[in-house]
């Protein structure tokens, strides 16, 4: 029973982005002929455990400041419960994030020893994002972009790099969509604890701007995903095949106008934020699909 109680506290639930995102940037480095398996498994396994410290100090710092005690939860909001739930010792959660994250650091160390210096940057940026994200990030508003970046955008680039030792502007193009759709995994998913989150200091888009103007954002940021990608094949800097990752814009469609209808509660917003994971997870599985057919094809 305690190591379920453990591995709930890691918000498992979260923790298929770091495998989609390790799909995608394999993906590319394959598409550019450097595909090493072993290097892309140990820096899943970094990926992984950055993913987990970040997930296991949010539960840590949620409940320290008294948001997790108040969110209402759904499938997708409202933090874990195991520490209002007193299932866990605080203490302890914050010694696992923690060591979660400080079991990741050799890893990195050893990429960039082998790989080059320039991973350097990534890992950093990487490292502020996950340790300050919710305790600092949060308060000074627009927090969205930190986990855009640092659990987003700079994993499929890193994975990229330590496959091939080198950045391209097709790489860092392919990887702007997982940027802007990890920014809204966050957004979406803070329309519910918009008041609560308020009380505790944060400032989230929906605080900031009102949940009104933080629905267009997300409406628009989600249309620009569409149009970066077939843009991006227009010009040349994407394979046609990631065309394929278009099929999830019916579900994009759908996740928009769940946001748009916040206002009649959270039975509308539930579906969305459903579709809004789905359409995260499938256009970076689809869109790395379509780099695995140009590699094979």
């Amino acid at each position: 029973m305690k190591l379920k109680v453990w591995f709930l506290a890691t918000r498992p639930n979260f923790l298929l982005l770091p495998v989609v995102l390790a799909f995608l940037g394999t993906s590319l480095a394959w598409r550019d002929g450097a595909i090493h398996p072993g290097y892309a498994l140990l820096a899943f396994l970094g990926l992984l455990l950055c993913h987990i410290s970040v997930n296991v100090l949010n539960n840590y710092f949620d409940y320290r400041s008294g948001i997790d005690l108040e969110t209402k939860k759904t499938p997708f909001s409202g933090g874990s419960g195991i520490l209002p739930g007193g299932f866990l010792n605080p203490g302890r959660v914050l010694g696992f994030g923690l060591i979660s994250f400080l079991l990741a650091v050799p890893i990195g160390v050893y990429f960039v020893i082998t790989a080059g210096w320039l991973l350097l940057p990534l890992i950093l940026g990487g490292a502020v994002c996950i340790l300050l994200y919710t305790p600092f990030l949060t308060r000074l508003g627009w927090t969205e972009w930190a986990p855009g970046l640092g659990l987003g955008a700079l994993p499929v680039l890193g994975f990229y790099f330590v496959q091939t030792s080198h950045y391209t502007l097709p790489a860092v193009i392919a990887s702007v969509p997982s940027g802007i759709l990890v920014h809204n995994l966050l957004l979406l998913n803070e329309f519910p604890d918009a008041a609560v989150d308020k009380k505790a200091g944060r400032k989230t888009l929906p605080i900031v701007m009102g949940k009104a103007r933080a629905s267009i954002v997300y409406s628009v940021l989600t249309s620009v995903v569409y149009l970066w990608i077939a843009g991006a094949v227009i010009a040349g800097l994407m394979p046609v095949f990631a065309l394929i990752a278009l099929l999830t814009l019916p579900l994009g469609i759908r996740a928009i106008r769940g946001a748009v209808k916040y206002r009649e509660g959270i039975n509308e917003l539930v579906p969305a934020m459903r579709d809004n994971v789905l359409v995260i997870l499938l256009t970076q599985v689809l869109l790395g699909a379509g780099y695995v057919l140009a590699a094979v094809l």
